[in-house]
């Protein structure tokens, strides 16, 4: 499906975006990483590897533009193009809000918000002188309904959506897709933290009755970066089990 594609993955050493890395991979993908963890990050380039693709990895802040700008030059340097952005990199920093700290507003909005700017403003270049590309902004459920404790990350997620939806029309006339996803309670590291209670009490506000797969989410990814979304532009697609 991705033959010639070359695919840039942000926060792709784990979880939800090494999903995604590995299945374009598998699609025929050349893939580039970007990721804070060189760790993780070597081992997801080993395995695109393995697959028989062509790997790049560049440890890298997403919230530092020109960082992403220098890292971007590398992977067209590589590569010669990128056909497809996903942006996902993505933390929190859970608090309530009248405990909440500055440079954790911050830290959240800046990562989450900030690099999706960052890294769709160096990528578009690239894709404007091709005259197509797709992109693919991971936004959340709580970006939609919010969550206790969560007003740092429900803004950034929130904000996704907005910047979405604009720079879709922004970038349409140059036969460039920007979608979202956005996920519910996903099974990754993240949500492996929680206590055996807190999955129980939230599974039971899921119609579907279970957390969701990384693959789930990888699929939808899958679709929104195939020739077969071409007619789909600034959506905002649930992966929630019916949450939302």
């Amino acid at each position: 499906m991705f033959k010639d594609k070359v695919a840039l993955v942000t926060g792709g050493g784990q979880g939800i975006g090494k999903e995604i890395a590995l299945l374009f991979a598998r699609e025929g993908a050349d893939i580039a990483v970007f990721d804070l963890n060189q760790e993780a990050l070597d081992k997801t380039i080993g395995e695109i590897k393995a697959l028989g693709r062509e790997g790049l990895g560049v440890p890298l802040d997403v919230s530092n533009f020109k960082e992403v700008e220098q890292a971007v030059q590398k992977v067209v340097d590589k590569f010669g193009k990128i056909s497809i952005l996903v942006n996902n990199a993505g933390i929190t920093r859970d608090s309530l809000l009248l405990r909440m700290k500055e440079e954790d507003w911050d830290a959240v909005l800046n990562v989450n918000l900030k690099g999706v700017f960052n890294c769709t403003k160096a990528v578009s270049k690239i894709m404007f002188k091709e005259r197509e590309g797709k992109i693919i902004n991971i936004s959340s459920i709580i970006g939609i309904r919010g969550n206790v404790g969560q007003a740092n990350y429900a803004a950034s997620k929130a904000g996704i959506i907005g910047f979405t939806k604009s720079v879709a029309q922004e970038f349409a006339s140059r036969n460039i897709q920007v979608n979202a996803i956005a996920p519910g309670f996903i099974q990754t590291e993240m949500t492996a933290k929680m206590s055996e209670a807190s999955k129980e009490m939230i599974i039971n506000q899921i119609p579907s009755r279970r957390l969701g797969e990384k693959r789930d989410v990888a699929d939808l990814a899958l679709f929104l970066a195939s020739p077969n979304s071409d007619y789909i532009n600034g959506e905002v697609i649930r992966v929630d089990g019916g949450m939302a």
